[in-house]
């Protein structure tokens, strides 16, 4: 752990708390749109973790996780150091949209550029000012589009180092997830810095659980890379799933889904059904496989082709 972290020139010493704000651009008002950096820095030698959320700015859990966290005060570590960034896209957290203004993806256009898009400049930022700080990171996300995740790490097996790390989350899943082309996770392991991903709820919507198992598996890690001395106990056994895919409508009409995030279903299970609205037809849906769900679209009316449900197979022993 350095001595000193340099952030935008502001110089954070070990034992020190600051709060940093990067300078990003403007709305066409003149409004200053900057990126808020907490900076908790214990007083012994240890590791420097990152916590993100809100990258797409309708996905609330993480930013309510990290604020959690930042007001009782358990964010701050005994050893090593946590740089905290509740909120990176104030631009779609404004708007209650996923992307910026230009409507681009930020988790789509790593590793950015000084001179390109909004979503590339706070691309850009993240890699320049806050990367080259780091050892590891967790980057807090939900399902988008009225799909609900239950609590959940990805990462990419391929990298050893990741499974350990998700297994001192302890998650009551881990899923494998390869690294995506131009994602914030990829850029990252780029540079040689690993971050994990925590999928849990839906956007526009807090779930009390996903935030609460969030801020406990942060704690998790953080004491098992010995930056804390206590962490809550998992609820429940970390299952890992090599596989994933989802089931999706073979008809249009309206939704219902007869299954909850996390349960069990078998094999030619009944697990929905699609009406459709005039009261004369209703098709009904089978699961395909033995599996587990992770992931429930709750939007009532469906196109065919569209994303029903999520489900994890292939149990790592």
């Amino acid at each position: 752990m350095p001595e000193i972290i340099n952030i935008a020139g502001k110089k954070v010493r070990v034992g020190e708390i600051e709060e940093i704000h990067l300078k990003i651009a403007r709305l066409p008002t003149y409004t200053t749109i900057n990126l808020p950096v907490h900076i908790y820095r214990g007083k012994k030698d240890g590791p420097v973790l990152l916590l993100t959320g809100g990258l797409h700015g309708d996905e609330l859990n993480g930013i309510e996780i990290i604020r959690r966290m930042i007001n009782n005060g358990a964010i701050i570590p005994e050893r090593g150091t946590v740089i905290a960034m509740p909120l990176v896209n104030a631009y779609g957290f404004l708007q209650n949209v996923r992307g910026v203004p230009d409507g681009k993806d930020i988790n789509r256009s790593f590793p950015g550029s000084k001179n390109g898009s909004l979503a590339k400049l706070i691309a850009h930022t993240l890699m320049h000012q806050i990367i080259p700080l780091i050892d590891y990171g967790i980057d807090f996300h939900t399902g988008g589009a009225s799909r609900a995740n239950y609590p959940q790490i990805r990462c990419a097996f391929t990298v050893p180092e990741n499974i350990v790390l998700a297994r001192g989350f302890a998650p009551p899943m881990i899923l494998n997830s390869p690294l995506i082309e131009n994602s914030f996770r990829k850029a990252a392991y780029r540079k040689d810095k690993h971050i994990l991903v925590y999928e849990a709820g839906e956007s526009l919507r807090f779930s009390d659980i996903a935030i609460q198992e969030g801020i406990n598996g942060t704690l998790r890690l953080m004491k098992y890379l010995k930056m804390i001395s206590e962490a809550p106990a998992p609820n429940e056994e970390t299952v890992i799933y090599l596989k994933s895919d989802w089931l999706r409508a073979k008809y249009a009409g309206m939704f219902s889904s007869y299954v909850e995030l996390g349960q069990e279903i078998k094999h030619k299970e009944k697990i929905g059904h699609i009406a459709e609205p005039f009261g004369h037809e209703e098709f009904e849906i089978f699961a395909t496989r033995n599996a587990r769900v992770i992931g429930v679209n709750n939007a009532p009316v469906v196109h065919k082709g569209d994303a029903l449900i999520h489900y994890a197979y292939e149990v790592k022993k």
